[in-house]
């Protein structure tokens, strides 16, 4: 059975606070059958939301972790508290977390430290663990090695890198997971990488409410319009559809054990 699934939302953000359940609903209709709802976008507290509405919606899942721009704030406690979340049956991935050094919210040194100890925790665990990366390949990729012990598996998500990147993040074992970004007008670096890659390693997600495909650009994103992100990939790699939503729906299921 094909799956259409949104790998990768916030619907904790407060940008969903007034149809939280009309988006859902929205994305129900569109046919998207699940939905990871991410955690690490701010505080911890932002997982153990995103852990409570998946508890309440058999179609959502949700993973635990901090964000790179909230680094500086991972502490023993926090990372207690993350713990617990990833012993629920409804957490099922580590993160995000990762490497932005386009902003720098959290200084760099702090970043890569609360990545390593995010990424124990994923070996520990068995869990997947959801990357952010921006303008730091090369640190995410020497964190990776020292790390993961060539255990890692997950999925550096809303992947905007260049091909040898993602020959790497493949052949580490990771997944790649794309956004509405395909569809911006400057974009064209990032689809000429796509029409490379195997669909086998890929995923969608929306990175909702970030990153509004066209024609919604400029508007709030939300999980529907993670179809509109899969049409887009399918008319990049000249497939079919529902080729597209199947293979990336397998892979969205094995990974998360939807």
């Amino acid at each position: 059975m094909s799956r259409l699934v949104d790998t990768h939302c916030h619907l904790t953000d407060k940008a969903f606070d007034e149809d939280r359940d009309g988006a859902l609903e929205r994305a129900l209709a569109a046919g998207v059958s699940h939905i990871v709802a991410v955690g690490g976008g701010g505080p911890i507290e932002d997982s153990e939301k995103a852990a409570q509405l998946a508890r309440s919606h058999g179609h959502i899942r949700s993973t635990a972790g901090i964000h790179p721009h909230d680094a500086s704030s991972y502490d023993d406690d926090t990372e207690v508290r993350i713990r617990a979340l990833l012993e629920l049956p409804e957490v099922v991935a580590v993160g995000e977390t990762g490497l932005d050094y386009h902003y720098d919210h959290s200084p760099r040194e702090q970043q890569r430290q609360a990545l390593a100890r995010q990424l124990a925790l994923a070996s520990e665990t068995g869990l997947p663990v959801v990357l952010h990366c921006r303008q730091a390949e090369a640190d995410l990729r020497e964190v990776i090695t020292a790390e993961a012990n060539n255990s890692l598996g997950g999925v550096v998500h809303c992947f905007t890198g260049n091909y040898d990147d993602a020959v790497w993040y493949l052949d580490h074992g990771l997944l790649i997971s794309l956004t509405g970004i395909m569809t911006f007008k400057k974009a064209e670096e990032l689809r000429s990488v796509v029409r490379r890659l195997p669909l086998e390693g890929l995923m969608v997600e929306t990175d909702s409410p970030y990153l509004a495909p066209e024609p919604y650009r400029g508007k709030r994103n939300e999980p529907a319009y993670v179809k509109d992100v899969a049409e887009s990939l399918a008319g990049l790699l000249e497939l079919d559809l529902d080729e597209v939503v199947a293979k990336t729906g397998a892979n969205a299921t094995a990974l998360f054990n939807l």
